[in-house]
């Protein structure tokens, strides 16, 4: 017996969808790539001038976008690569306001924060929804990446925000934002919290995360960090990148099983 035209209907969805399926190794290596955004775009910015990283940063961006959106599925390469490439632009983005234009991290938080609070709203007066499992369409992948990349570009002003100008380091700011992601798991599992919510709370709060330990790993010690060399983080944590990025590419446990079946 066929399946209803409803359930054809959403398997064909799933098959089409643009991002990965939410698991462990999505936040594991979400967490990673903005670790790995930040000290990256840190390291460009101290080794050649300011103005030419932002610009190879953006180039980067546009064209890993563009291969993204010609694409009709999600592919576990092209799909993190263009996340790495958010996470660095958005730092840089972030970045240029405060070390720039002189714009106090606090503003810059608050400008981003009504920045994503248009963007949702416009999404979800187009959409209905703000569920990354409807990402199926060019005008929702537009959403999408839209907020992604304002998502990055809040976080890390944030993070600086926590470590700097309320004087918190960048460890101590690391392990108030690993406090804070702790929050809507709970609420999701013990008190029923709006999964789209819980996941937009999450993912938020991931790139302070792992820009704040990042940080803390990559600056001298003078600064409050380990002294290990932003250049040497980077490559370290592209390495830890590509290795799980590939093991998903080869397994597809990041792949929902929509295979349709009569």
């Amino acid at each position: 017996m066929n399946k209803p035209v409803s359930d054809t209907m959403q398997q064909v969805k799933h098959v089409l969808t643009k991002v990965p399926e939410i698991t462990v190794y999505f936040w594991i290596i979400k967490i990673l790539t903005t670790g790995m955004g930040e000290v990256t775009s840190d390291f460009l910015a101290n080794h050649m001038d300011p103005v030419i990283a932002v610009a190879l940063a953006g180039i980067c961006l546009i064209v890993a976008l563009i291969v993204q959106f010609s694409l009709r599925r999600y592919v576990a390469w092209i799909y993190w690569l263009n996340v790495i490439m958010v996470s660095i632009f958005g730092t840089m983005a972030a970045d240029v306001l405060h070390v720039g234009f002189g714009i106090p991290y606090v503003a810059s938080t608050i400008f981003f924060v009504v920045a994503l609070a248009i963007i949702f709203t416009i999404w979800y007066a187009s959409e209905k929804t703000l569920s990354i499992h409807s990402i199926y369409t060019r005008r929702r992948e537009f959403f999408y990446w839209s907020t992604i990349l304002t998502t990055f570009a809040l976080g890390t002003a944030v993070g600086d925000m926590t470590a700097t100008t309320m004087h918190l380091g960048y460890f101590l700011s690391g392990v108030m934002f690993a406090a804070l992601i702790a929050i809507p798991a709970l609420a999701y599992w013990l008190f029923d919290l709006n999964e789209i919510f819980a996941f937009w709370f999450a993912y938020i709060v991931t790139r302070p995360l792992g820009a704040s330990f990042a940080d803390w790993a990559g600056v001298p010690s003078n600064r409050g960090g380990l002294g290990l060399g932003t250049g040497w983080v980077s490559l370290g944590l592209t390495i830890i990148i590509f290795g799980i990025v590939g093991y998903l590419a080869v397994t597809r446990k990041d792949v929902k099983d929509a295979a349709i079946s009569g």
